[in-house]
């Protein structure tokens, strides 16, 4: 489980119900600030069509479990805590909300959609969903901008006693945020901006800042609460919102995904996380099949609860995340007799030598070439896989 996916938000939005609801743990849950105090990791899952069907195979997973044709890969959901105003100041929890941050790949925003808590977390009517979205920007590039700031000043005062071009000293200055120089050097000059941060004003400075952000700390706002008339009408706006373009929006109800993954366990149901309907196959109380009809009308018309699809919106969307299956060269079954038992993300172009490496190191260095078990042809070193690829891996070691 290579990747992770920072889950963020003000308090009381449903951040801890949709982080249970993805990961079914028991993390405490209520409607006051900090109920989440440190960061709590959990195995969520992404959903990827299996190749075993494609070869008349039923695979065998090490990890996760597939339904019906549909591989349920592992991933680390992060329930990061402590974004409240000037956490990029240290206030509150900020330090080390921050830090916890910083180590996912992807971020996740639960934004309450209907309005109903404030920007403290506390109760209220009529709150715009817009203030916590530009919220959790601004803070982020507040921070970045304070790195920032940190790299042109080591630039002007030569304080490594290098004369380095002024993208790669913003690269190393903002390393943490797992930058490179070409990166930085592309939003500068994308901007319209000089080599040369003397010709900066503080709005050049803090458009940089902003653009690295996006760049480094893609995200995908979870438009949460939808199953309510308020949180419909507020999405119809701000999704449709050019000054929101740069963000990918899903509607979503962490209450109705946990509810339905209830209800299956207790088998009350048959729900697949993910699917746009379900099945009452248990005897219901009046009161549970009316909440289960209102789940159902919601799953109809957004096509789920929204959670699975925020997940993978995050990896497969924003990171470009490549889904690899290792196969074999008798078949896709391995010495043990387990069929296609792993199925691993890669980054966007990972070539069939990544993927070697990314197996095991002793695998990558002894790697001859790799075979597509599609279509029994060789592939080089510097093949870039397709997304499922099949590859089995031919190695000295």
């Amino acid at each position: 489980m290579s990747y992770r996916i920072g889950l963020v938000g003000k308090p009381s939005v449903g951040k801890s119900t949709f982080f249970n609801a993805a990961t079914m743990n028991d993390v405490p849950e209520g409607a006051y600030p900090f109920t989440t105090i440190d960061p709590s990791v959990g195995e969520a899952y992404v959903r990827v069509e299996c190749a075993a069907p494609e070869f008349g195979e039923t695979c065998t997973p090490s990890v996760g479990f597939c339904e019906e044709g549909t591989r349920f890969v592992p991933t680390k959901l992060v329930d990061v805590a402590g974004l409240i105003p000037g956490a990029h100041e240290g206030n509150g929890l900020g330090n080390q909300f921050l830090t916890d941050l910083n180590e996912a790949d992807v971020l996740v925003h639960v934004v309450d959609f209907s309005g109903t808590t404030d920007a403290e977390g506390e109760p209220t009517e009529g709150h715009d969903p817009r203030e916590d979205i530009d919220f959790l920007e601004d803070e982020l590039d507040m921070w970045y901008l304070e790195v920032l700031e940190k790299g042109i000043e080591r630039y002007e005062t030569g304080y490594d006693g290098e004369d380095d071009d002024i993208e790669v000293e913003l690269a190393e200055q903002m390393s943490a945020f797992r930058t490179n120089k070409d990166e930085i050097k592309r939003e500068i000059l994308s901007l319209g901006l000089d080599l040369d941060p003397a010709t900066w004003d503080e709005t050049d400075r803090e458009d940089l800042a902003r653009e690295i952000r996006k760049v480094t700390k893609p995200m995908v706002v979870a438009a949460n609460k939808m199953d309510t008339p308020e949180a419909q009408a507020n999405y119809e706006e701000i999704a449709s919102d050019p000054d929101y373009d740069h963000l990918t929006f899903v509607p979503v109800s962490a209450h109705a995904e946990k509810a339905l993954k209830r209800a299956d366990e207790q088998g009350v149901v048959e729900y697949r996380p993910g699917d746009a309907d379900f099945e009452i196959v248990g005897d219901l109380a009046a009161d549970q099949r009316e909440g289960l009809d209102a789940i159902a009308g919601f799953v109809d018309e957004y096509e789920g609860t929204g959670v699975q699809r925020a997940l993978e919106a995050a990896l497969f969307d924003e990171l470009g995340v490549v889904p690899v299956f290792p196969g074999g060269a008798n078949g896709l079954g391995n010495e043990r007799g387990e069929v296609l038992p792993d199925c691993f993300l890669l980054p966007e172009g990972a070539t069939a030598e990544d993927f070697a490496y990314h197996v095991h190191s002793d695998i990558g260095e002894g790697f001859l070439h790799g075979i597509d078990c599609r279509t029994d042809r060789q592939v080089g070193a510097d093949h870039a896989l397709d997304d499922r690829a099949v590859i089995d891996v031919v190695t000295t070691n």
